[in-house]
């Protein structure tokens, strides 16, 4: 799920080495830790927040094959 993640995101962002994700498992859900260069937190959050949203679904989409909950929470710089 972390690698997915990180595929998706550095093909968003104008500078993907900044990228980082983290994973962790709390109470049987996957909780993953995206932060960004402030730079690319515009293009990461989108307009009205559609592309998070999206990146969000994408997430729990694949979670579900796997049966797992997944989160996805954007830290901020």
């Amino acid at each position: 799920m972390k690698d997915f993640l990180t595929w998706l995101i550095k093909a968003i962002v104008d500078n993907p080495e900044k990228v980082t994700v983290s994973e962790t498992e709390e109470n049987g859900q996957i909780i993953l830790k995206l932060s960004v260069a402030a730079e690319d937190m515009g293009k990461v959050i989108g307009k009205g927040g559609k592309i998070i949203k999206s990146i969000r679904h994408l997430a729990r989409v694949r979670g579900a094959k796997e049966e797992k909950r997944v989160n996805v929470v954007l830290l901020e710089q």
